[in-house]
């Protein structure tokens, strides 16, 4: 059993930065891949970014690749997304989710998900 807690979004302008974090519970985090959703206002959950558990493995979305950065201290349960170069088009509500395999882009293949954290950009 995993728990995940998402925090650090917030209000931000165009061009600025914010780093959201995700902390994890649960003695077998370190086994899951991670990744980092976003869904915006009437739009489908969408792929963000995804890290192996052993960090051998990280892919981006090509919307963020370049301006995001995933991630993880298994030391700590601890999963981040630096997240530079803010656009108004990255608003949207982001999530953090563990999975133990499959297509790491689908969302249906996580296991646990946080509850979520605003990101607002403005232009």
């Amino acid at each position: 059993q995993v728990q995940l807690v998402d925090s650090g979004g917030g209000l931000v302008q165009a061009g600025g930065s914010l780093r959201l974090s995700c902390a994890a519970s649960g003695r077998t985090f370190s086994s899951y891949a991670m990744g980092w959703f976003r869904q915006a206002p009437g739009k489908e959950r969408e792929f963000v970014a995804i890290i192996s558990w052993r960090v051998t493995t990280i892919y981006y979305a090509d919307s963020v690749k370049g301006r995001f950065t995933i991630s993880r201290d298994n030391a700590k349960n601890m999963v981040y997304l630096q997240m530079n170069s803010l656009k108004p088009e990255d608003t949207a509500v982001y999530y953090c989710a563990a999975s133990k395999g499959g297509n790491l882009y689908a969302s249906i293949n996580y296991d646990y998900w946080g509850q979520g954290t605003q990101v607002t950009v403005s232009s």
